[in-house]
């Protein structure tokens, strides 16, 4: 398994002067953790901009800058040579890009001088792979919050984190605490509070198995939780039963994540 990604996800550098902050370097830090701790190869894309422009260059838009035949042919010439690696390799995992970027953003650019929505003009040759930002990619470390205490729950549980993990994303299951009943001693509680905490405060999202005439108390909380602290909430209900005549569950959980149906669509809203 690969992924392209832009290059100054590996060489920040390649960006133009000034633009890069020390939000921007650790997410590309994240990006390269994740692809080690999967075993994902990172294959760079070729830097139209920087082969055009050069290394050291001002920020500027594409139509400014960059609007003329011969870059044209250059981002051709960088597309077959793209289109011959993915000929030979299969298609990779995803493309990752850069927001804003005149070439490599994903969901933004900068096309003229006003940031407007789209790809970048390389990234829209890739149209047909998957396309993700890095600030998106960055965030794969899962919090589950989910019922735990039947059978049932459990495995259920168990195969949503077994899921999630064969898309490449770090699962948190509380219920991998070993916790039990029996175990529920005053200091084994304590603990077990303080980790999930911990865990939540550490997650980039969270996803809440909110199935059932009513959401899991613990659920809930750790849903509100993780809303309260501004990170993605994703609620799992594949239960068709509705709260009322306009909501699927409590309107409170419902407003606060985004809701899916089914396991296909929980990782497409994660990615």
């Amino acid at each position: 398994m690969y992924v392209f990604v832009s290059p100054c996800i590996l060489n920040s550098k390649l960006r133009a002067n000034g633009i890069t902050s020390d939000d921007d370097i650790h997410i590309f830090e994240v990006c390269r953790k994740r692809c080690e701790e999967f075993d994902i190869d990172i294959i760079p894309l070729p830097c139209p901009e920087t082969i055009f422009l050069g290394n050291n260059r001002e920020p500027g838009n594409f139509v400014d800058r960059m609007d003329t035949p011969e870059f044209y042919k250059l981002l051709d010439e960088l597309e077959e040579k793209v289109r011959k690696i993915i000929s030979e390799k299969g298609e990779p995992l995803c493309v990752v890009g850069v927001n804003s970027s005149p070439t490599c953003g994903v969901d933004t650019t900068y096309y003229t001088s006003e940031k407007s929505a789209g790809a970048g003009v390389f990234l829209k040759r890739f149209s047909d792979l998957k396309l993700v930002d890095a600030k998106v990619f960055a965030r794969y470390k899962v919090y589950l919050a989910a019922p735990l205490f039947s059978q049932a729950e459990r495995r259920y549980n168990s195969y949503i984190a077994e899921i999630l993990k064969n898309n490449f994303f770090k699962v948190f299951s509380p219920q991998d605490s070993d916790d039990t009943a029996v175990s529920r001693i005053d200091e084994r509680e304590k603990l077990i509070y303080e980790n999930n905490i911990s865990e939540l405060n550490e997650a980039d999202v969270v996803v809440g198995i909110i199935d059932g005439a009513d959401a899991d108390s613990g659920t809930a909380w750790e849903m509100g939780y993780a809303f309260a602290l501004s990170k993605k909430v994703v609620a799992l209900r594949t239960d068709f039963r509705k709260f009322s005549k306009n909501e699927h569950v409590n309107l409170m959980l419902e407003t606060e994540a985004e809701v899916v149906e089914n396991e296909k669509e929980l990782i497409e809203k994660l990615f």
